[in-house]
């Protein structure tokens, strides 16, 4: 069985700051923001929601599709996916543009700011899904918003359930828009301020937004995840990791761990359990794409 993973490859460049944000930021200054970082730290790693999400299921020994798109200098990345042993057969390459880039800083607190370039991630439309038997499940992860909305309808034609998680592309939706996917969809997740946003434009609570698809789940970092199903919650405790170094990529880790669980038809309460341990083992190493899984360890510890 294949997951079909919809979403960005991006190259990441990932800057430490080793202060806090909110004592560099005045807020009664806002409105004539001018500031600088200083950064000791930086290095450049292959990111991207479908690039994380694949790593992470091929680390559980899954069988990860990314679709997605690239630009032109995306052959390292490329090469990346094919050592890992992930299939590139859906990822475009685009001539006229680069591949997405985010440049992410990080404060000794884990906050984040992030600025991203979407560059080849705008055509990502381009690409069809259709049925095939190999394809079980799917995910719609932030992409170009084209992309999202006709890849929503291409899964659902296709008979493929899969799971809407729009993480920070959830602001180019309105609140009917957002609607349309949850229909589509047969899974929900969304971080705790994503979960509050898309309540907010649905005019749904979250108990109201479960009982339209199998489940939703709100993750909440460190505090674990809400699975609701059917109207009731229920609170899956986080994992306490061996150091808190990076949370680059620790909610696609989870993601990864979710698909792969979906595969094995699991409960969404096991397959929250799994992504948890995951998510605490990413936390761990500096990167969303280096860290290193004991799947053995691990599914005896999510058993």
């Amino acid at each position: 069985m294949a997951s079909l993973i919809c979403g960005s490859l991006a190259f990441d460049t990932i800057m430490s700051f080793e202060g806090r944000f909110a004592q560099q930021i005045l807020p009664e200054q806002l409105h004539i923001l001018n500031v600088s970082f200083l950064v000791p730290h930086l290095r450049r790693d292959f990111g991207g929601c479908a690039g994380n999400i694949a790593y992470a299921m091929r680390q559980l020994g899954g069988t990860p599709l990314p679709m997605a798109t690239v630009g032109r200098d995306g052959a390292d990345y490329l090469q990346r996916l094919h050592g890992q042993g992930i299939s590139t057969e859906f990822v475009r390459e685009v001539d006229d543009t680069y591949t997405a880039q985010a440049m992410i800083m990080t404060d000794r607190d884990n906050n984040q700011i992030t600025a991203f370039h979407p560059g080849a991630m705008m055509q990502a439309h381009v690409n069809r899904i259709a049925a095939r038997p190999d394809i079980r499940l799917g995910i719609i992860s932030p992409d170009g918003r084209d992309a999202m909305l006709q890849h929503a309808e291409q899964f659902h034609a296709a008979g493929i359930p899969f799971v809407f998680d729009p993480g920070q592309g959830l602001p180019m939706f309105d609140g009917a828009e957002l609607a349309h996917f949850v229909a589509l969809a047969t899974w929900v997740t969304v971080n705790d301020y994503e979960g509050q946003m898309l309540c907010d434009r649905m005019g749904v609570t979250p108990a109201e937004l479960s009982r339209r698809v199998r489940a939703l789940v709100v993750t909440r970092g460190a505090e674990g995840c809400d699975v609701w199903e059917d109207g009731v919650c229920t609170r899956v405790p986080g994992v306490q990791p061996a150091q808190v170094v990076d949370p680059t990529g620790c909610g696609d880790a989870w993601r990864g761990a979710l698909l792969w669980g979906l595969e094995q038809g699991w409960s969404m309460a096991r397959c929250a359990v799994l992504g948890n341990r995951l998510g605490a083992l990413k936390v761990a190493a500096s990167g969303p794409q280096n860290y290193t899984v004991d799947r053995a360890a691990l599914l005896r510890e999510a058993a």
